[in-house]
């Protein structure tokens, strides 16, 4: 884990001072935005029943995240989202995303080695996506400055589409971070690894 990753629980921003908007209350355009995810998980997050308070931004930032999987190769955007909740302490995002890799069936060796965010070649992740992990972490540390070999060596591992994409999907992770982190919020779901632990214990 980077230095600068946070280890302690931060304090929660209430309902009491942002209320908690419920799915069915949201407006229109962001209900449909959400729809289909929300019925795909079960639950709507609480990031979004906060974020529904400006319901036309929000909208747009769910566009953006779906826009990028629509662009992106799905195992980049799981790649971007556990590398950068991983240096931004983001443990809401980074549980989801855990589930939505397995999911997907890219299996635990690989998001376990992504939850490392050494990029270490020659393990489970592919050269190229070193390459992406590299730039994710330097983006963030480096606050997007001294960047540009880094990033060179993502173009030409991936192509410039997607790595314009990568580009975007990074800004929108840190986003989602900066949110989740100063509300305080309690990641809806456990982490996969914690699961395990916990069987082995009993």
């Amino acid at each position: 884990m980077p230095e600068d990753t946070p280890t302690v629980k931060p304090e929660t921003i209430g309902a009491d001072l942002i209320p908690r908007i419920e799915f069915e209350d949201f407006d229109e355009k962001l209900r449909e935005s959400l729809r289909s995810k929300v019925e795909r998980l079960g639950y709507c997050g609480e990031i979004w029943r906060i974020g529904a308070n400006t319901p036309d931004s929000t909208f747009f930032f769910s566009e953006l995240t779906e826009a990028l999987k629509q662009e992106l190769e799905m195992k980049t955007v799981e790649l971007v989202a556990l590398t950068v909740a991983g240096v931004m302490g983001n443990v809401y995002e980074r549980n989801q995303h855990e589930r939505l890799s397995e999911k997907l069936g890219y299996g635990r060796d690989w998001i376990a080695q992504v939850n490392e965010l050494q990029a270490e070649r020659g393990k489970v992740m592919t050269d190229a996506e070193c390459a992406i992990q590299k730039f994710a972490i330097a983006a963030f540390f480096r606050r997007g400055h001294d960047c540009t070999e880094l990033f060179k060596d993502v173009i030409a591992a991936v192509g410039p589409q997607q790595a314009t994409g990568v580009l975007w999907s990074v800004g929108r992770c840190i986003m989602h971070a900066i949110f989740r982190n100063t509300l305080g919020l309690e990641p809806p779901v456990t982490s996969i690894f914690a699961e395990k632990a916990e069987k082995r214990s009993k």
